[in-house]
């Protein structure tokens, strides 16, 4: 008997949430330090934007073919388990001494893991009853945000006072723990009679309004997250004289409300206003948020940016999250998240490799311009499609 069949059904979210934390911390370990450290190894702010830009761009060409892959095998775990070993070897390559090449195959493979994220949070969402879909993908998201800030968290500190290698072998060990942890999550067979992924069923998927329309405001939303925090954001603060752990407190800055805002977004926030209402509230002020990164004075100032961006965007990721597989009958949903997250890599690459292009030709504040800009698109969008929705429910009600 294996060691996932002796786990009690009950406990395999407890695992699931274990093994999520491990995969993003194995991700995330080294974000905070990736853009100085390339500095350290002489790269330019154009060659650093495409490493940066690498990782979205990977996840464009694989993110769609692993789910439906996914779905025609009914299969989710060893797309699982590829993920947390792509993570593990990620951070091995990035140690490898060099210039372009050993850091480019190093997020290049960080963007393998991050493609494998589909099966994760479509196995997840299996463990709820369908219209829990906006509270699985709120938990979800609230383990991402937990890992990502596990690792982003001590980061800086480390590398400051040991070496900058020590995030990344934390890194390697991180994917390996949670590669043993997926040995005890339990996935259930696939249902009996259940139909194939055709092309017919396909072509339905990515002609789902609500998908399409959730996958084009999350490649701007991706676009302003790889842009600033995940992206130059810490080059800024390093500008402002950040260092080791004052460089972890901006982290913070952005994490905890970003925590915060994604269990709230699922819940409360959602029932109260509604999820249109919540994306035009997060886009518009994440907009004015991320263009006001490159007027900040000091690391205070540059920490309240990064407050306000951090639970905006927190609102956003889950709420467009559930609208991207809300249309989707159970043997679609991996090739639907797997079409939203291929479309929104779009956003992941685009955004660094161009901010890093602008930043190159006049200062590191433009690419924050390119990113409110982004916001500001995506806020009248919302409130468009928002429009479109309401009238549409209104006309059924009548």
């Amino acid at each position: 008997m294996s060691a996932a069949l002796r786990i009690p059904r009950r406990q395999q979210r407890v695992w699931f949430g274990i093994m999520t934390v491990l995969y993003w911390t194995s991700m995330y370990m080294y974000v905070p330090i990736l853009s100085p450290y390339l500095t350290s190894r002489g790269l330019s702010l154009g060659m650093i934007g495409l490493v940066l830009g690498s990782y979205g761009f990977v996840q464009l060409l694989v993110r769609f073919p692993i789910g439906l892959w996914s779905d025609t095998m009914g299969r989710r775990k060893p797309f699982i388990m590829l993920g947390l070993a792509a993570g593990s070897l990620s951070c091995l390559l990035f140690i490898i001494p060099g210039g372009l090449g050993w850091a480019l195959s190093g997020r290049i493979t960080a963007g393998i893991c991050a493609s494998t994220w589909v099966a994760f949070t479509i196995m997840y969402a299996s463990l709820f009853r369908p219209d829990e879909a906006s509270k699985a993908m709120g938990q979800v998201s609230a383990m991402t945000v937990a890992g990502q800030l596990l690792g982003m968290a001590f980061s800086a500190p480390l590398a400051d006072t040991f070496s900058w290698h020590v995030p990344f072998y934390i890194g390697i060990g991180a994917g390996m723990i949670g590669l043993i942890v997926a040995l005890f999550i339990r996935e259930e067979p696939a249902a009996e009679g259940r139909p194939p992924m055709s092309v017919r069923l396909l072509r339905g998927v990515v002609r789902q309004r609500t998908l399409v329309h959730a996958a084009i405001l999350s490649v701007l939303v991706h676009a302003m997250l790889f842009i600033s925090m995940f992206g130059f954001t810490p080059l800024k603060a390093k500008e402002l004289g950040a260092d080791g752990w004052l460089l972890t407190a901006i982290v913070f800055a952005f994490m905890v409300p970003h925590a915060i805002a994604s269990l709230l977004a699922g819940g409360v926030l959602s029932a109260k206003l509604g999820e249109w209402r919540l994306l035009q509230i997060g886009f518009g002020v994440g907009a004015v948020a991320t263009a006001l990164i490159a007027f900040s004075p000091n690391l205070i100032v540059l920490a309240l940016t990064q407050a306000v961006n951090g639970f905006m965007q927190g609102l956003l990721l889950p709420m467009l999250l559930s609208l991207a597989i809300r249309e989707a009958q159970l043997n679609e949903r991996a090739t639907a998240m797997g079409f939203y997250q291929a479309v929104y890599s779009v956003g992941m690459f685009a955004g660094p490799f161009v901010a890093g292009w602008m930043n190159d030709r006049w200062s590191i504040d433009s690419g924050f311009w390119l990113g409110g800009a982004a916001g500001v698109i995506a806020t009248v969008l919302a409130l468009k499609w928002g429009r479109e929705a309401a009238s549409e429910k209104h006309q059924i009600a009548r």
